[in-house]
Parts: C-alpha cells; structure tokens; sequence
C-alpha cells in the first residue's frame, strides 16, 4: 500500500496529522471523508505520484492524527481548524501553494481552505458533496430520510458515540475485498477507537453549527472560489437524484466550475480509482 510513500507524522501546529506522501510535481493535497482515514486513497494516489507530489493526512480526530478535546461549540472539530492543519501542513512540508481535493467531510474542509487561504489553493476538488450550508438549506425529508446520521451523529441528546462503540464493525461496515486488506485494517483500527468515534461525531456537531454558519456568512458576504473548481458526483450516489445538477449549486460559489461523474457508489476511490484518477488528472493539468 502507497509503495514509495512516506507514513510520518508532522506537527502543523495545535495538532500533530498522521500523513502519507509521495511522488514529484506540483502538490495536490488529498482529503478524506467519513468514516475513513488516508488510506482510502491508496489506489489513486500513486496513479497520481508520477506527475505530482501528492499528500494525504488523516484529518484531525481521524485515524492516527490528533484529537484534541472537543468544546462546547464544537470549534475545534470545524471546518475551519481544519482548514488551517491543511495548510500547516503545507507550511510543514515547503509548498506554497496545492491543489486541494476533498471527498466527503473532506470536501467541506477543502472548500473551506478554499475559502480561507484562497492564496494557499491553486485548484479545488469536491468529490460527492455540496456545501454543508447548501445542503442544509434544501433539507426536506427525502433527504432526512436518506441523510439521517448527519442528525442522529450531530446531536446531544443522546449521543451516538454508545451507539457506535457498542459493535463499531456492525455500525460502519466495509470489508477488505472492497478496500484492500491494509486500507480496512487501518480503518478498523481507528472505528474501534472511541475517541476517533467521538472525533468523528464532534464532526458532524461542527457541521451543524460553526460550519453551516461559516457557509452561510460567506454567501451573505458575497464571497467566492477563485480558483478552478471540479465537482465530481458517483452515479450511484445520490447527488443528482437529491439536487437534480448539483454542479449548478458549485456554479453558484465559483465561476470557473467543471463536472465530472463515476460510475461508482459513494466512495469512489476505493471502488473506481482508476477513472476517478484520471479525471484529477485531466483536472490538474489544466
């Protein structure tokens, strides 16, 4: 798994991030969703690495990376504290500027880097995902009935993390003939950590409050994405069929918006890597 990479971790400040990194080339870095750690790209990365330098850290609470305690705002779980990891991160390793490709939770924390440190972003990858503020704006039931664990994960009332870790496998599924026997040990490990699980529960809290107000702030604002932006969406994820073209929502945050589709269910660098690297690849070279 990533042969030729390099597992450290490195101290981008308030947190130390557990990361994978290889190749040469102008940097892309590469961020993970839910439940998953860096490993979920070990079948794109190095079909990347010929042309790029490519970077891919566990995000804060996840994995093998930092998880400090949470707050009673959940800020320290934001999209914006995770933001600036990534570009710690690329403080840490000498890169001015990146790429930055998110999947999932990790495509909130990509456009909110974005967003932040448009100067740090030279290009923008969301993969399956439409601003969190967006979502929650065009919440109805079909999608609390398809989307309900952004719910049930960011309440208090009854918190899920007794729910999770009473039988985490049962909870998260996965397997290794789907992600490849190191990718799930790696992930297993960190499901079976409850302080990941509440990590990942602070989260989906975060997204909740800090996030969507965070989102919300910037459309009042007027602010937009002012690099190139991809949108890429699974065919046999739910993207179209809750948002009709949810490019047209991306349109809406960036002028310059491509849109490109895989023919995968959600986690697509597991189940397609081979297309989904190409299309970063064409994205990337411009």
């Amino acid at each position: 798994m990533f042969a030729g990479f390099t597992l450290e971790e490195i101290d981008v400040g308030p947190v130390r991030l557990r990361v994978r990194h290889g190749g040469s080339g102008p940097p892309v870095v590469l961020l993970h969703g839910h439940p998953r750690t860096h490993a979920t790209w070990h079948r794109v990365a190095p079909l990347l690495a010929d042309r790029h330098t490519v970077i891919c850290p566990d995000l804060r609470g996840y994995g093998g990376s930092s998880k400090p305690p949470s707050d009673p705002a959940h800020t320290t779980y934001a999209k914006r504290a995770m933001a600036a990891d990534a570009v710690g991160l690329l403080d840490a390793l000498g890169h001015d500027r990146a790429a930055v490709v998110g999947h999932d939770r990790g495509a909130y924390v990509a456009m909110r880097t974005a967003l932040d440190h448009p100067a740090r972003v030279s290009r923008l990858g969301v993969l399956d995902g439409v601003p969190i503020g967006e979502a929650l704006a065009r919440c109805d039931a079909r999608f609390a009935a398809r989307w309900w664990h952004w719910f049930f994960l960011g309440q208090l009332d009854k918190p899920a993390e007794r729910v999770i870790n009473a039988d985490p496998d049962a909870w998260y599924g996965g397997s290794p003939a789907a992600m490849g026997e190191e990718a799930y040990a790696d992930y297993r490990r960190a499901i079976h950590d409850p302080a990941t699980v509440h990590a990942m529960c602070e989260d989906y809290r975060a997204g909740l409050g800090p996030d969507r107000a965070a989102d919300n702030a910037d459309r009042a604002a007027g602010r937009r994405i002012g690099c190139p932006v991809l949108f890429v969406w699974s065919e046999r994820d739910d993207m179209v069929d809750l948002y009709g073209d949810p490019a047209a929502i991306w349109r809406d945050w960036a002028d310059d918006v491509r849109a490109a589709s895989v023919d995968s269910g959600h986690h697509m660098a597991e189940e397609a890597p081979e297309r989904l690297a190409a299309v970063l690849a064409d994205f990337l070279a411009g």
